[in-house]
């Protein structure tokens, strides 16, 4: 499990979207609930690859850091560092060229060697 997750972080960070979409069941529930800018879910591996393209065009790097982790056979959660340059303008007012800086937790389950769920707290 510690080397999947270690696995999609780095495809996260690369944005090497067909290394993510490899880790995922077909049925995989993915949500963000953010603080600033509410929640977000997909119930399948290609609305997860619509989400996933969509926000690696919004910026020009990006990098997830593993603070600590705690592992099951089937699931984990996992406290996370990110940070971000933005590659265009967003809606809520930051610009292209700021930097987001971002503590969250996320919880990963797994079955048969894929993500089955992934849920980002921020």
């Amino acid at each position: 499990m510690e080397e999947t997750i270690q696995a999609y972080i780095n495809a996260y960070n690369a944005k090497d979207i067909p290394a993510l979409l490899a880790l995922l069941d077909e049925q995989i529930f993915f949500e963000n609930i953010s603080n600033s800018s509410g929640i977000t879910q997909t119930t399948s591996k290609q609305a997860f690859e619509q989400l996933a393209l969509q926000s690696a065009d919004y910026v020009a790097e990006r990098k997830q850091v593993v603070r600590f982790m705690v592992v099951s056979a089937t699931a984990a959660a996992v406290e996370i560092d990110y940070s971000a340059t933005l590659a265009t303008d967003l809606p809520n007012g930051l610009k292209a060229g700021d930097t987001i800086r971002l503590r969250g937790v996320s919880i990963f389950e797994m079955k048969h060697k894929k993500f089955t769920r992934i849920s980002d707290y921020s």
